[in-house]
């Protein structure tokens, strides 16, 4: 997804005017055998941050991910990070990589010593029991960081940590494409079998220059749509939709009223589901089932009087009459019984 983002930017001069944070989603598609928590077609989000050089953008992603976690009410998503440095570091360390994995080479699966010459980085991905002893005592690409990815790295976790996000740092978190650098992470839930990463991302600096494009640094993360479903249903969530208000009227003139009525509410910022019309007391029923917060109630009295009757259904409080902006204040406090 990355490289079709930076080459949209590239061919329509999207930095024309500076840095800019963009996103997409839709169904993608995978060409091997899909396991446990991967389909053959799947859906992702992504979210990418183009432009921007520095580790706050970084955070500030990482950030945002651990905000939707709380929203969604998914507890245990563990967070890795890395820095896999800058192209120099890469090079330094895989010369060391190499020769460190040559000394073992009879302790090598089939799939490490194809990757040994073309992609060493990628052996510490390894899942192989037989090869996680031998994977640990592997030189680390942290300990060979320059000082502008070591700097980059020290802001980045600084920033996470005055967030208040516990994080594990895991050397072995690692990008196998050259266009990538300094900053890798990973969200992982423990309840979703071995593909347990439900959003990854990084920093992909190499790739606007890769593409025919001006250097230009950016960053970004994908989430796997369906994998963050599997980890709710694990967890026993479902996804809900909570109205501040649901508005019931009844009656010609108060349909109009409720209407505008409910475009006000919303442009100050509220969720608000309009009524069908009809009996209260029918309206009333559905009002109660949406889980909305309160009962806006139109009918000819309060159209008249040009009042709205603001009903609780969620916790204490009397039913009383409030004019538009008082109703406004009353439901942006966002607690029934204030």
């Amino acid at each position: 997804m990355y490289s079709r983002i930076v080459r949209a930017a590239i061919e329509h001069n999207l930095l024309y005017n500076g840095a800019m944070r963009v996103w997409t989603v839709g169904p993608m598609f995978r060409y091997e055998r899909p396991q446990k928590g991967r389909q053959r077609q799947f859906h992702q989000f992504d979210a990418e941050a183009l432009g921007f050089e520095g580790p706050d953008v970084d955070a500030e992603q990482i950030v945002m991910l651990s905000r939707l976690w709380r929203n969604l009410g998914l507890e245990g998503v563990e967070l890795h990070v890395n820095s896999i440095g800058d192209a120099p570091d890469r090079k330094t360390h895989r010369a060391k990589l190499v020769a460190y994995f040559e000394k073992h080479a009879g302790s090598l699966d089939e799939d490490a010593q194809r990757r040994l010459h073309s992609n060493p980085l990628r052996i510490l991905d390894s899942r192989n029991p037989a090869m996680q002893a031998l994977i640990e005592e592997a030189p680390r690409l942290l300990d060979h960081l320059g000082e502008a990815a070591k700097r980059h790295f020290e802001e980045l976790t600084r920033r996470l940590t005055e967030a208040g996000l516990t994080f594990q740092v895991n050397p072995r978190l690692v990008r196998g494409l050259d266009y990538y650098n300094r900053t890798v992470f990973e969200w992982i839930s423990p309840n979703i079998g071995a593909q347990s990463t439900i959003t990854g991302g990084g920093r992909y600096d190499g790739l606007f220059a890769e593409l025919g494009g001006k250097p230009t640094p950016a960053c970004g993360f994908g989430l796997g749509i369906e994998r963050v479903i599997l980890a709710m249903q694990a967890a026993k969530l479902t996804a809900s939709f909570e109205p501040d208000a649901f508005v019931a009227h009844a009656g010609e003139a108060a349909a109009r009223a409720a209407w505008q009525v409910s475009e006000k509410l919303r442009d100050a910022g509220l969720a608000v589901v309009l009524g069908p019309g009809g009996s209260f007391k029918s309206q009333m029923k559905k009002a109660d089932a949406s889980g909305a917060r309160y009962a806006v109630i139109l009918g000819d009295e309060e159209v008249s009087s040009g009042t709205l009757t603001l009903k609780p259904l969620r916790g204490a409080g009397a039913q009383e009459a409030l004019g538009l902006q008082a109703a406004i204040a009353r439901l942006a406090s966002r607690s029934p019984d204030s």
